[in-house]
């Protein structure tokens, strides 16, 4: 890698601590995450090379999220191929990641598998699949990162559970149109399960390393193929920043996916992969540091995918 990475890394963890990010605030709805710290900020770089760096709490684990939709989403195609996408379209939804209103608009079809009801949606293929669906998306994670310790964090798992009555609403909306294969409780549960796993930076970064180097882990296994790589590369450009993809492809320009733990993914395909955590949220329920980081990331080594 022919940039000075360390430095680059440094440079924005002093920005980012010093710049006033507004009103962005913790996902308070889910009273789990409201407990991090405001200043807490973490970025790690894996490089296609073999090198890694990183900046600030890269080794304090976070709730990953919606971030976990992502793998989900290879796990489904896994199983089910591109028969996949007669249950998920592939279009930017241009609403809140958790809106019932074009479901019940497009006859119970998710826009995308990474807005809420998509992720449902692939949850339900997962359990129709997979003979552990609760654990399956942790243990894939684990897979990845190279550490088969990742886990389902149980707190933050029941605050979704009791918190849950709007994923709720969107599941059974799902089935009332058919859309739904299994009960509805077995599918929320294995979702708020995935959307609860615990990691930490460096963690994701590594297990997101796959999409950097065409399909291949950092374990040298191939997870996916390359033109699937691409795809899901494709996907998350698109729609892989709820209704903020339009102002992150224009100030960032790499495939990404948040979470409203404050964990943001990257890749800069051929290259390498990033991992960027900070808890305060914007108004889409990006990660505001996270996005900062990434843009000047990307304009100190003067890469996107365009």
């Amino acid at each position: 890698m022919s940039h000075d990475y360390a430095a680059i890394l440094e440079q924005i963890a002093d920005h980012v601590a010093t710049e006033d990010f507004g009103d962005a605030r913790k996902a308070d709805y889910i009273p789990a995450l409201s407990n991090v710290p405001d200043d807490h900020f973490a970025m790690v770089i894996c490089g296609t090379d073999g090198q890694e760096f990183t900046i600030g709490q890269a080794d304090q684990s976070f709730s990953i999220q919606s971030i976990s939709k992502m793998f989900a989403l290879v796990l489904a195609q896994r199983a089910h191929g591109d028969q996949l996408w007669q249950a998920v379209r592939r279009e930017p939804s241009g609403s809140a990641f958790n809106s019932l209103i074009l479901l019940e608009q497009e006859n119970g079809i998710p826009r995308n598998p990474f807005i809420n009801a998509g992720a449902i949606r692939v949850a339900d293929l997962i359990t129709s699949r997979y003979a552990n669906p609760d654990r399956s998306v942790a243990e894939f994670l684990g897979q990845l990162c190279g550490n088969p310790d990742i886990r389902v964090d149980n707190t933050v798992y029941l605050s979704e559970d009791q918190h849950g009555d709007r994923n709720r609403a969107i599941a059974y909306l799902m089935k009332s149109f058919g859309k739904l294969d299994n009960p509805v409780e077995d599918v929320v549960r294995a979702y708020f399960k995935q959307c609860s796993v615990a990691m930490t930076a460096r963690e994701m970064a590594r297990a997101s390393f796959f999409l950097a180097n065409k399909g291949v882990g950092i374990d040298g296994q191939t997870v996916i193929a390359p033109e699937e790589t691409r795809r899901i590369n494709a996907l998350m450009l698109t729609c892989g920043m709820y209704d903020g993809v339009g102002d992150f492809a224009f100030t960032v320009g790499i495939p990404a996916k948040s979470g409203v733990g404050g964990g943001i993914i990257g890749i800069v395909p051929g290259e390498f992969s990033v991992c960027v955590w900070s808890p305060r949220l914007d108004g889409r329920g990006n990660s505001a540091a996270g996005i900062r980081a990434l843009e000047m990331l990307i304009r100190a080594i003067g890469r996107s995918v365009f």
